[in-house]
């Protein structure tokens, strides 16, 4: 007689926050002046979460994290493919391994940016804003995200009018916080001017950073830390760029080999900085991709790296940068030589719009 067939049942490790002998315990700090903390590193599910990759393996990514101490997880609205496929998806694994789990759990999600046709799938007007986040928690199986963020500035939109509606999110019970992306420095303070006089501050800003797209060092981080803010930094490893991926040419299956980034991010200058900040890396005993979340998170204001996993391979890899977040000097002088902007900060446009 066979033996019964019994559910996988999913059981959150018992280290998750202690760490092992061979991982350490992810770390948690402060986001800005609030009383909420964010582990160091978040995960995010732009992409490798869409209708375009096996459920198994997304389920494998998310509970690998979670046991690992990664208890905050960012979605956005339109994240896919197709739009709001990654939402779904994560709400069945949801319903399935974390339900348990929810009141350890952060989660994010996001609207600002094209979600469908028609006059309210895109932009900062409150509309948009509170049927996105209320689509959002239908798809996910939520009765609240923790941080609902305005994800891209809205140029034909009253700012006063988007931030009374994050305000209105927060009071109706639909998040308990707000935040916003690719914000510029100037609408930044005005925003959280706003924020604060309707009595919810904003609680966070996520803009994209890292070594080959430094813009947040010239004003916004010091904005954020002046406004109370904390920092949550999108796109640490440059699109891929910032790994050993290119060290050797194009592969097939790489953004750029799938026409999914610029070609011209790739130049022969590019790739001779990718090539000198591997060999730091190595000196360091890190991959590339080890090194470059670390050199964003050794800024005091960015509270979080958030990264994307195709695999719970690549993802215990950048959960390995914790193992050495320390840079002595000469490291740092020698990784500025590389590390300068180079052009691939494809959201610009939006943060410039309301300028």
């Amino acid at each position: 007689m066979n033996d019964p067939v019994y559910p996988d049942i999913y059981r959150a490790a018992d280290t998750r926050y202690t760490g092992t002998d061979d991982q350490p315990a992810v770390p948690y700090r402060r986001s800005g002046v609030s009383g909420l903390k964010l582990p160091a590193i978040t995960l995010g599910l732009w992409h490798n979460f869409g209708s375009d990759r096996p459920l198994q393996n997304q389920r494998e990514i998310l509970r690998h994290a979670f046991d690992r101490g990664v208890n905050h997880f960012d979605l956005a609205n339109n994240y896919g493919p197709v739009p709001g496929a990654a939402e779904e998806n994560f709400g069945r694994i949801m319903a399935s391994d974390f339900r348990p789990y929810r009141d350890e759990m952060l989660i994010s999600s996001k609207a600002g940016w094209y979600m469908q046709d028609g006059p309210y799938g895109f932009g900062g007007s409150r509309k948009y804003l509170v049927a996105s986040c209320d689509a959002s928690l239908r798809r996910m199986g939520l009765d609240y995200v923790d941080i609902f963020y305005h994800h891209r500035p809205d140029p034909e939109c009253p700012v006063e009018e988007t931030v009374a509606a994050l305000d209105h999110i927060v009071r109706s019970g639909r998040a308990l916080y707000v935040g916003i992306s690719s914000y510029s420095p100037e609408l930044t303070r005005q925003a959280q001017s706003i924020a604060k006089d309707l009595g919810t501050p904003l609680l966070i800003h996520q803009p994209s950073y890292s070594m080959f797209n430094r813009w947040i060092e010239d004003d916004l981080l010091d904005t954020c830390a002046e406004q109370g803010m904390g920092v949550i930094a999108f796109s640490a490893l440059a699109q891929g760029l910032l790994t050993d991926r290119y060290l050797d040419g194009v592969p097939e299956g790489s953004r750029l080999g799938t026409h999914k980034m610029n070609s011209g991010f790739l130049s022969d200058e590019t790739l001779s900085a990718i090539r000198a900040l591997n060999d730091i890396a190595a000196g360091r005993g890190q991959t590339l991709a080890q090194m470059a979340i670390a050199w964003v998170l050794r800024r005091p204001e960015v509270t979080s790296a958030l990264i994307g996993a195709s695999s719970v391979e690549q993802l215990d890899d950048s959960l390995d940068a914790l193992k050495n977040l320390d840079f002595n000097d000469t490291e740092l002088v020698e990784i500025d030589r590389w590390a300068v902007d180079r052009g691939i900060n494809q959201w610009a446009g939006a943060t410039e719009s309301t300028e």
